[in-house]
């Protein structure tokens, strides 16, 4: 009795077959992070390494309204949804002490070492921007969805 219970059990176990080859579950192919613009106020372009995932490019500024001069500015804004991202250059700030200056209730802060400027617009636009060189100061702004990302281009910022 043993041995038909040893053969019935193999030939049912063979009559299974192998069993099915799990299905491959597919992995979401990743986001590529959107590279960010190159911008400058002369020879030496300032880079931004890379936008926030799901940012398109919207267009492009000239003017920064809380500036207390009339400087050149270069920028680019970037939206995601209703979000909007600034980035761009402020060209002829010469010094430390010119830079101070450049806008009325500002923060006076560091970043890296070089003079920075955060303040709040109308609207909750939360603005940064820091001296590069002499002749080039970075500006990054945004609106309260995209605020935390502020931080992270300006570190990644190259110039």
């Amino acid at each position: 009795m043993r041995r038909l219970a040893t053969v019935l059990l193999t030939l049912s176990l063979a009559a299974c077959g192998p069993s099915a080859p799990a299905p491959q579950i597919g992995r979401p192919s990743p986001v590529a992070a959107v590279t960010g613009p190159t911008l400058s106020c002369g020879s030496a372009p300032v880079g931004v390494a890379a936008m926030p995932v799901g940012t398109t490019r919207s267009g492009t500024f000239r003017h920064v309204r809380s500036l207390t001069r009339k400087l050149k500015v270069r920028g680019e804004t970037w939206s995601r949804g209703a979000e909007r991202l600034h980035v761009g250059v402020v060209c002829g700030v010469r010094t430390a002490e010119e830079f101070a200056t450049l806008v009325d209730r500002a923060t006076l802060g560091m970043h890296h070492g070089k003079p920075a400027l955060s303040w709040e617009t109308r609207g909750d636009l939360h603005n940064f921007m820091w001296l590069e060189r002499p002749g080039t100061a970075v500006y990054v702004a945004a609106t309260p969805g995209l605020s935390t990302e502020i931080d992270r281009i300006a570190d990644e910022a190259t110039g």
